[in-house]
């Protein structure tokens, strides 16, 4: 592990084998990079990090893996965007994502395997998620796979809504001379809806377990109901693919959701997202998860290449 200058602040590479990871673990617990060097000498990033010209647009860089908690995407109550109603009936904002990805973390442990960090809620964020929690997010990197483990303990009178997940930046294509067509995502799902304007969410009929990355179809795509845990990308060009694995359990729950998203045809990413639930989770209740007091629940994700 060593520490590296990026843009005036700090941030963490660890060689792992053939792989080499970047995060910032004080800026949102924020994983940037994840690259792979081959013996004969070739390189492919599997995660991938644009290039910024200011720190001012780490928050929202289309990179890496964003941490989406305590809600996954967009809240809505009674059709009011970034609003939630909380378990005493109190209507609270939450922005776009929860409160997470820009939020400040502090290091629990960085050593050669990865690190653990904890949020540290400013007053927006105890605006949005009154509560006395302990939100940590722990990576552990491997030579050709990364976990990580999302982690909320609860320290309140009460139960505590959550309904995380992550927002992976996926390189693609990773093969020179391919494109989306040469690509398929095959995801163990029984049921697909999307997100309406208003919070609702439609489901969706007919849809393929396994489907080509050109079809525009899948682009914000909302996919539940896992039968299993392993969700699988694979190039057709030379067999290379992602695994991402939901859940520690081997039998994932059956509200975890995955959700396909690209920002435009020619973006060079294409991110799969697996999260603990479709979004707006505390108004259809469909993925809403409860930690007691005393207790602590976590989210867990394997991606292996």
């Amino acid at each position: 592990m060593e520490e590296i200058d990026y843009l005036g602040s700090k941030i963490y590479r660890w060689q792992v084998g053939p792989s080499a990871f970047l995060a910032s673990p004080e800026s949102g617990a924020r994983l940037m990079n994840w690259n792979v060097t081959y013996p004969d000498g070739t390189f492919r990033d599997v995660i991938r990090w644009p290039e910024l010209s200011s720190r001012d647009e780490f928050v929202k860089a289309r990179g890496g893996n964003p941490i989406l908690f305590p809600f996954s995407a967009r809240t809505f109550c009674e059709g009011e965007i970034n609003f939630w109603k909380d378990v005493q009936g109190q209507v609270r904002p939450m922005p776009m994502h929860g409160i997470a990805r820009q939020g400040t973390f502090e290091i629990l442990r960085m050593d050669d395997t990865g690190f653990a960090a904890r949020l540290v809620p400013d007053e927006q964020a105890l605006e949005a998620y009154p509560y006395n929690y302990d939100f940590d997010v722990v990576y552990r990197f491997d030579e050709k796979a990364l976990t990580v483990e999302l982690r909320l303990r609860n320290h309140d009178e009460i139960p505590i809504p959550w309904s995380a997940g992550h927002h992976f930046y996926f390189n693609l294509p990773w093969v020179e001379d391919t494109a989306r067509k040469d690509y398929e995502i095959s995801i163990p799902a029984t049921k697909a809806c999307r997100h309406a304007a208003d919070g609702s969410l439609f489901a969706l009929d007919n849809v393929k377990k396994t489907d080509s990355l050109a079809n525009p179809e899948l682009v914000d795509r909302i996919h539940y109901g896992l039968t299993r845990s392993t969700v699988t990308c694979e190039c057709a060009q030379d067999d290379s693919k992602i695994e991402i694995e939901i859940g520690a359990d081997g039998k994932p729950d059956a509200d975890y959701a995955v959700v396909t998203w690209t920002q435009a045809d020619t973006s060079p990413f294409y991110c799969i997202e697996p999260w603990m639930g479709p979004p707006n989770s505390p108004e259809t209740q469909i993925g809403l998860h409860t930690v007691n007091p005393g207790r602590v629940e976590a989210f867990s994700v394997t991606v292996k290449v």
